[in-house]
């Protein structure tokens, strides 16, 4: 399963929780997995089947461009951190 690191924001759907599992092969399987879990989470995270334009995610230290396409592993660790946009 991989570890999530729940943002401070986010904590409220996860019961306080900083840091969840959840299993899944792609950051969307873990999404679904993580709002069965806690109920809210999809909300939170995703706009329909996109995530958050607001939000990217960093698998295992590293900025991912797949976003909920992106293949994890068992032991990933996975955080979503807002979006920065540069010019």
């Amino acid at each position: 399963m991989a570890t999530i690191i729940v943002p401070p924001l986010m904590r409220d759907v996860t019961g306080g929780q900083d840091r969840v599992r959840a299993p899944g092969r792609t950051v969307r399987a873990v999404v679904d997995a993580l709002d069965a879990q806690y109920p809210g989470t999809r909300a939170r995270l995703c706009r329909g089947d996109v995530l958050a334009p607001t939000l990217a995610v960093v698998l295992n230290g590293r900025m991912s461009r797949l976003g909920l396409l992106q293949p994890v592993e068992d032991d990933s660790e996975i955080r979503f951190l807002p979006a920065i946009e540069g010019g």
